[in-house]
């Protein structure tokens, strides 16, 4: 263990949090004294700080998927009016219909919403702060102050974001990439007054929020290892993690560098995007810009992001398989080469989103290429998630079960990229709903899968009892088949060439035939969400009266965070922090079900 962890960890005993006893038993030792506002509110225990991420991303992932059935019923039910939604939205659904300026911010929120505040923050702020520590053998995370500084910073941003919701000209409506000119002029629309500015305020916090948390998990990652844990033993969600991290450390910084230019443009007289520019007739002064400067800077980091999103789901749904069939993953490090080769290639391919942007045609078939090439480390990790609950002894557990369906959607999902990353086809494709079925399912839909399976899985580490398992399978199957109505048909729309962010297709008569299906689309939108629904109340209803825990180990799994307590204190063990003598995934060998990592390897030991 290296120098500062060591340090790391006395510093923790000596503030009180080696035995976990929070409440103290020495008057004289301050450090003891835990109020509700320093254990709940502003807690630098990683566990608590992770719990305060995934209930803020619930309370966002509740809000912005409730603004896509509001906006799927105005693509479902174009000429309905549905008298309760004044009662909600007032004068943006005059008459119980959804008028167009709020049809673009209730789109523009949605995106901004699940893609950031959900997928990004409840996601890997979640899961990267509960498990960093507690599976590498660390006290805490390197730096416990930025830890909580990083919640409250995307709190402030949600509540900026919060904010824009309920300002007179309504919030951002640029679409969740916000591109100028549109964006730039405050002019050019209702949502680009003060909405959009609260939403560049709010972006730029959670870029900050983003950063001091990503810095603390590769500290923490490199630094903070338990005795024996080598990088080769640790568990494929502390590398998913830490190449998260990377990816958001080096890509982040080149969006908020975007932001700040946009923000100068609108305010500060700058024309770093605008250029020749007439509005209602009027010239305006601006000179010299380029709004595809902008496109360049925000797909640098849009682009990792999608990787930022479903790199932690990678690592959860590996390891809950290989928990699950009791089975060793198979080709750990290919695995892990797999991980490095994605956050490498992720930083080469940004432009496949700009193919109809006038690139030029030859430098777009690098673009064409490296793109391709990204499938490869994918199709290894989905060969070998396959191989390894092939012929595997299988538990079929709610997180399992979401994480056999984050397979399924991944494969799916991400053939239909293979067309898109083709330049020649996507610019028939691109902007299209083909483009939504494709990244709903790979990104969003395989992301949430992930993200499902992780609370099942490690709900009991969480709070110390179990999830309901019936209303799990319930959830499971309802949003499986759900996920796929909703996101498969839009790929033949795309393909008849129906184009995504229009408000009303009914007058158009190329895409009346899909009308139907747009209305069947809504019906299970509708139907989803209240899955979703049961989802939110089976997790706090089983924060307080789920099934308690017996056991500190609930899963049979090897990995360290099953060697604690089963309400853990602040500092995790009590005692020593338990050495590892082996990789992760010793199940099944030598006649035994699992051999945990803090068991020595013994001499007549067959080799993995």
């Amino acid at each position: 263990m290296s120098n500062e962890a060591t340090l790391h960890n006395q510093d923790l005993m000596h503030h009180g949090v080696e035995h976990g006893h929070g409440n103290g038993h020495d008057g004289h030792d301050h450090h003891h004294e835990e109020t509700f506002i320093s254990k709940y509110v502003f807690s630098m225990d990683h566990k608590m700080i992770a719990k305060q991420f995934l209930i803020t991303g619930i309370i966002w992932a509740i809000i912005g998927a409730f603004f896509s059935v509001l906006f799927r019923l105005q693509l479902g039910y174009p000429d309905a009016t549905f008298p309760w939604l004044e009662s909600i939205l007032g004068h943006w659904a005059e008459g119980g219909r959804i008028t167009p300026e709020a049809y673009y911010a209730l789109v523009t929120m949605h995106g901004t919403i699940l893609v950031f505040f959900v997928l990004t923050a409840g996601l890997s702020g979640t899961f990267s702060n509960l498990l960093i520590p507690l599976q590498v053998g660390a006290r805490d995370m390197a730096s416990p102050f930025m830890n909580m500084l990083s919640y409250w910073f995307f709190f402030l941003a949600s509540c900026l974001m919060m904010a824009s919701l309920f300002v007179q000209t309504g919030p951002a409506s640029g679409g969740w990439t916000s591109y100028p000119p549109l964006s730039a002029l405050g002019d050019a629309s209702i949502g680009s007054k003060i909405g959009m500015d609260l939403w560049l305020m709010s972006m730029a916090i959670f870029v900050v929020s983003s950063l001091l948390g990503s810095l603390n998990y590769i500290s923490t990652i490199l630094n903070m290892r338990t005795k024996g844990m080598s990088m080769t033993k640790m568990p494929l969600t502390i590398w998913a993690f830490f190449f998260t991290a990377v990816l958001g450390v080096l890509s982040f910084p080149v969006l908020l560098s975007g932001f700040v230019l946009l923000l100068f443009d609108r305010h500060g007289g700058t024309s770093f995007y605008l250029s020749e520019i007439f509005v209602a007739g009027k010239v305006l002064p601006n000179e010299g810009g380029s709004a595809i400067l902008y496109q360049h800077l925000f797909w640098f980091l849009g682009h990792p992001e999608v990787y930022i999103i479903i790199l932690p789901a990678m690592g959860m749904v590996s390891e809950i398989l290989a928990v699950n069939s009791r089975k060793p993953i198979f080709g750990y490090l290919a695995m892990v080469g797999s991980i490095f080769a994605i956050t490498l290639l992720a930083f080469l391919v940004w432009a496949h989103h700009m193919f109809v942007t006038g690139l030029n045609p030859f430098l777009g078939a690098f673009f064409v290429l490296l793109t391709l090439l990204i499938a490869v480390p994918s199709a290894i990790k989905v060969f070998n998630w396959i191989t390894t609950i092939w012929r595997g002894n299988i538990r079929f557990t709610p997180a399992s079960l979401f994480s056999i369906g984050f397979v399924s959607t991944f494969i799916s999902g991400g053939l239909t990229g293979i067309w898109l990353g083709n330049s020649a086809i996507d610019i028939h494709l691109h902007d299209t709903m083909f483009v939504i079925a494709h990244f709903h399912i790979v990104m969003g839909v395989s992301a949430f899968f992930g993200m499902f399976a992780g609370i099942y899985h490690w709900f009991p580490k969480l709070y110390g009892r179990y999830m309901n398992q019936t209303l799990g399978f319930i959830h499971f199957w309802i949003t499986l088949v759900g996920a796929y109505l909703i996101f498969w048909p839009m790929h033949y729309m795309g393909m008849a060439g129906m184009p995504r962010r229009y408000f009303d297709y009914s007058n158009w008569t190329s895409f009346n035939m899909f009308g139907g299906l747009n209305e069947f689309i809504s019906f299970v939108v509708i139907i989803v969400f209240a899955t979703q629904l049961l989802f939110v109340f089976n997790f706090f209803y089983s924060i307080f009266k789920g099934r308690k825990l017996t056991t500190p180990n609930p899963w049979q799994a090897t990995t360290l965070e099953w060697t604690t307590p089963i309400n853990p204190g602040h500092g995790n063990w009590p005692g020593e922090i338990p050495e590892v003598h082996r990789w992760a995934y010793d199940y099944s060998k030598d006649g035994k079900d699992f051999i945990p990592q803090t068991v020595p390897v013994s001499p007549d030991e067959s080799k993995h």
